[in-house]
């Protein structure tokens, strides 16, 4: 599940970083999102929705529609779950990565792509969403077209921008 060490790392930060979504986004991403699904995106942690607004944004620059928006949105919301805070979230992303044994919760962490997508297609979230949810640490299926898949994975792997301010070095 876990990106290159590098990813990690600037995921890492963002979070660190991470600031609260203003007043003003928040409205935008209920424009964006149905009742029930802003109800499972703001039940995240403020850094998660950081950054599934950033990835949203990302999504609707790249001139995607609706449906991406919300599949970019909302493909990280299975890990509020597991109920890991940044430090677990290291350990486990660690322990995955080497490939060693998990905690329950880890493994809720490990599989929030899997949760997330149940629970987004018993909302009744567009077929993208969450088909993205489930298979976006993995290969891109047949039913996301390679161009969509490329945009969606290039939101999920951009960083806020926090390395690039002045004192933080990359």
């Amino acid at each position: 599940m876990p990106g290159s060490l590098g990813h990690l790392t600037n995921r890492f930060f963002d979070v660190l970083l991470a600031k609260r979504l203003t007043t003003a986004e928040r409205a935008t991403l209920e424009t964006w999102l149905t009742e029930d699904l802003a109800g499972i995106f703001f039940a995240q942690p403020d850094y998660d929705q950081r950054h599934g607004y950033e990835a949203g944004v990302t999504v609707l620059g790249a001139g995607l529609g609706e449906d991406a928006v919300v599949a970019a949105v909302m493909h990280d919301t299975g890990k509020r779950h597991s109920g890991l805070g940044i430090a677990g979230r290291v350990v486990a992303s660690l322990l995955i990565k080497l490939d060693l044994g998990l905690t329950r919760r880890m493994k809720l962490y490990r599989d929030h792509g899997i949760t997330a997508a149940a629970e987004l297609a018993g909302y009744g979230a567009p077929s993208l969403a969450i088909d993205y949810a489930l298979h976006h640490h993995g290969s891109r299926p047949p039913t996301i077209s390679a161009e969509t898949w490329a945009i969606l994975t290039e939101a999920d792997r951009a960083n806020a921008g926090y390395l690039k301010k002045p004192g933080i070095s990359s």
